[in-house]
């Protein structure tokens, strides 16, 4: 009781703080909080989120215990050799540092920290030409490298590089290259021409987009540029699809309730945009032509990326017949005749109007009458029709 009665005490205390709050979710969800008293049970910190006042750092300290805790050992340890490197260049005997040991939980221990170092063997012609400076000897290779306080030396056409505990972010040969080019001073690599000459030529999803987005200007429609993320609720709930949220890709440690996901679809951007226009001249007339986002099992990075097309129409009548129109103008612009919309029985729009859009006889898109609920969830209060569809089947 007299624990839970503290743990309350100090969780009230972190609440008033708002500076504190962002660190709050690493550890509210815990049943119990990490906490580290000295060996008179003075709190010392209360990791990860405030240290104590007992141990604050002055001028006059001189002996100084430093601690890092983290979800992940390893970057914890990157921290500690950092730090440790850095602290250690003022210490009475410089460049020396005393480690702990650490009893964990199981009764085993470790000695902390490793501040241990590994050595790499790179071939010196390799480094010379993707470092562009290709008259460089590997006697001159090992000097820039010191330079960049990664000690080298020379083994015949080889070079062996300690890559010491301060340089965790040396993790591939193109790191030791990057550091040769910095160290050698990049206004003094020799500029020359590519052995491979090539003409740059416009992707043809982008080529189409701009013709798409010519030609809804010239129907009188404005083009508008959403935001890439948005709320977990914004493609799933207040569009009365709750499911869709699982294909959306999720942000890890998103900042804000407003960018949680990436966007399924382009709807949501636009209905806020009209929302946020409300007093503009009636009839509001918005498109977007942009990518959204998916998941994909059968790509490398898991998601995929779809060229979309939304075109939204909001007055004092729904306009159903706008978009329909809009969708015919534009099939025409791209020469395609074999499209055809069939009616859908899809939430998000009105009972009885909505379509789909099949190409064939595959689905790209749908057009109709917004929901009331749905217009509601996004504060708009005017009636709305929208078109969307896949661009990529046409490029």
């Amino acid at each position: 009781k007299q624990w839970y009665q503290r743990r309350v005490a100090i969780t009230a205390g972190i609440f008033r703080k708002n500076y504190l709050k962002p660190y709050l979710q690493i550890i509210e969800s815990s049943p119990v909080y990490p906490l580290i008293t000295d060996v008179n049970g003075t709190v010392l910190s209360l990791p990860p989120v405030i240290n104590g006042n007992h141990s604050k750092i002055s001028l006059s300290t001189r002996n100084i215990f430093i601690e890092v805790t983290a979800k992940d050992r390893k970057k914890a340890g990157i921290v500690l050799d950092t730090i440790c490197g850095a602290f250690s260049e003022y210490c009475t005997t410089p460049h020396t540092i005393e480690a702990v040991e650490i009893v964990q939980a199981d009764g085993s221990t470790f000695s902390s920290p490793k501040m241990g170092s590994r050595i790499e063997e790179y071939d010196s012609a390799e480094l010379c030409l993707k470092s562009g400076i290709k008259t460089a000897t590997p006697e001159q290779l090992a000097d820039l490298l010191t330079k960049m306080c990664l000690r080298a030396s020379v083994a015949g056409e080889k070079l062996k590089v300690e890559i010491g505990p301060t340089r965790h972010d040396i993790l591939h040969q193109c790191d030791v290259e990057e550091d040769i080019a910095i160290a050698y001073g990049y206004n003094n690599i020799p500029q020359v021409l590519p052995d491979l000459y090539t003409i740059a030529v416009e992707q043809d999803v982008n080529k189409l987009s701009d013709s798409v987005r010519e030609e809804l200007a010239r129907c009188g429609f404005t083009e508008v540029l959403t935001f890439s993320l948005c709320s977990r609720d914004d493609v799933s709930v207040n569009l009365r699809i709750p499911e869709a949220v699982g294909g959306a890709v999720q942000i890890s440690n998103p900042k804000t309730f407003e960018f949680q996901v990436v966007r399924t679809t382009l709807l949501p951007g636009m209905l806020k945009t009209a929302s946020c226009n409300r007093n503009m001249p009636l009839p509001l007339k918005l498109f977007e032509v942009s990518d959204i986002v998916v998941k994909d099992t059968l790509t490398e990075t898991g998601t995929k990326n779809y060229r979309y097309v939304c075109a939204l129409f909001a007055g004092k009548t729904s306009g159903f017949e706008v978009v329909h129109g809009l969708l015919d103008r534009v099939m025409l612009m791209l020469d395609v005749k074999d499209y055809h919309i069939q009616q859908t029985s899809d939430p998000m729009f009105f009972p009885g109007r909505g379509a789909d859009i099949i190409l064939g006889t595959k689905k790209i898109g749908h057009l109709g009458i917004l929901h009331p609920e749905v217009l509601e969830k996004f504060d708009v209060t005017l009636p709305c029709s929208v078109l969307e569809f896949n661009l990529d089947p046409f490029v």
